[in-house]
């Protein structure tokens, strides 16, 4: 799904956009959750998880996609999704997961999440309906309302570990039989 409005593109990343990839995930990252770590426990944590290598392998995994959002051609956002790998005991295999989504503030309230969030459901659910899942930080009240909207309910919880920071992230999930569209 590519979808451009004006000066702003919602795209399927590839291969060649590793690079692209990489930036945007550890800027918007560090821009949404940066001071909640300890500098270098972030630093590597950005280091390990959005690295060219670590990156590059997902854009070439049949099994996960990404999506960039970008305005006058510069990544303001990014979405990730693939096999379900969240701690839960109902996990099974075939379900999916959405594993990041970011838009960075300046091209906040657009609509574009919701864009891509619709862009990964759809290649999520490409085979068919299935189960999905979604980790979010306890404590992010506007991203869980927004789940909600499209049929996550809360299932469990983990802990998220960045160096010796464990976030209390809530496990979000929606069954394969219930795939509403957001009022």
């Amino acid at each position: 799904m590519n979808v451009t409005v004006d000066n702003i593109r919602l795209r399927r990343a590839t291969p060649a956009d590793t690079a692209v990839l990489a930036d945007i995930s550890a800027r918007s990252f560090t821009e949404t959750f940066g001071d909640s770590y300890p500098p270098q426990d972030l630093a590597d944590f950005l280091r390990d998880t959005y690295s060219h290598q670590a990156i590059a392998a997902l854009l070439n995994d049949p099994s996960y996609a990404a999506w960039l959002l970008e305005r006058d051609g510069v990544a303001v956002g990014h979405a990730l999704a693939g096999s379900c790998g969240l701690p839960h005991a109902e996990v099974a295999a075939g379900d999916g997961e959405l594993k990041r989504l970011y838009v960075l503030r300046e091209a906040q309230n657009g609509g574009w999440g919701a864009r891509m969030f619709e862009a990964v459901l759809e290649w999520l659910q490409r085979d068919g309906p299935r189960t999905l899942w979604i980790g979010v930080w306890s404590e992010n009240y506007g991203a869980q309302r927004f789940y909600g909207r499209y049929g996550f309910e809360k299932v469990g919880a983990y802990e998220f570990v960045v160096g010796d920071t464990r976030d209390h992230e809530f496990i979000l999930r929606r069954d394969a039989r219930s795939a509403p569209s957001p009022a």
